[in-house]
């Protein structure tokens, strides 16, 4: 094949690589949103919907992940391409364990058959903890869009904030409980979406790193996001 025309090939496929995991990324937005808007709002079938919606988010995972494979296997993509390429793989896992946790937490809100206390959902801050969560999520989005490193490495800071609010979270409920006994079910659920949120910070921050790391050639070490070593 023509070196011209295979290069040519080689920049639609990234072209359609990226753009299918942008849509991808919309889909689990989608999703989150979707979970929490279910809680919130007190709409079961927005939950319903989202446990609808896991199979059409793990079927574009395996359709990504087929293109990431053929266009190593067919194409032999070097430096900055093979690396977004590599990157874009490892992205789509981390949605796909989003989408999960979005899953996860509407079977939770479902099992709540009844609604959650408004006051404990404040003073647990779950809506700011959710807010956080979504933003995060379209700025590391926007970040893969644009190869805008700055704006992946804002995101650190925001995930910082989530474990803090996790942190504060068991203690408030355990108070909570002594005094509210018929609610420990409604509770304990909230507890687990919580986590489920602050594991869905730790998924956003794993993007902006693959991100940085196709971007800049630079790999975030473990305990050390504040700054950046070369791999």
């Amino acid at each position: 094949m023509d070196k011209t025309i295979s290069m040519t090939h080689l920049h639609e496929q990234l072209t359609n690589l990226r753009s299918n995991l942008l849509e991808m990324a919309e889909l689990v937005k989608s999703q989150i949103k979707k979970s929490l808007m279910s809680l919130f709002e007190e709409e079961d079938d927005l939950a319903n919907e989202v446990l609808h919606n896991e199979r059409r988010v793990n079927a574009m995972e395996l359709k990504i992940d087929r293109d990431c494979e053929q266009i190593f296997a067919l194409l032999t993509p070097v430096a900055h391409d093979m690396r977004f390429v590599f990157g874009t793989l490892k992205i789509n896992a981390d949605l796909e364990r989003i989408a999960d946790y979005a899953e996860g937490i509407s079977k939770l809100i479902l099992l709540g058959e009844k609604q959650f206390d408004k006051a404990l959902i404040e003073k647990i801050e779950l809506k700011r903890m959710f807010e956080v969560c979504y933003e995060m999520l379209k700025d590391v989005e926007d970040a893969y869009a644009n190869d805008d490193t700055r704006l992946a490495r804002s995101v650190f800071s925001r995930d910082i904030q989530l474990n803090k609010i996790n942190e504060k979270v068991p203690t408030i409920v355990e108070e909570y409980i002594k005094g509210n006994t018929t609610q420990i079910k409604q509770a304990l659920l909230l507890i687990s979406i919580i986590r489920k949120l602050e594991r869905v910070g730790d998924h956003i921050t794993n993007i902006a790193e693959e991100v940085i790391f196709y971007k800049e050639a630079k790999v975030l070490k473990h305990g050390n996001k504040g700054g950046i070593e070369d791999e």
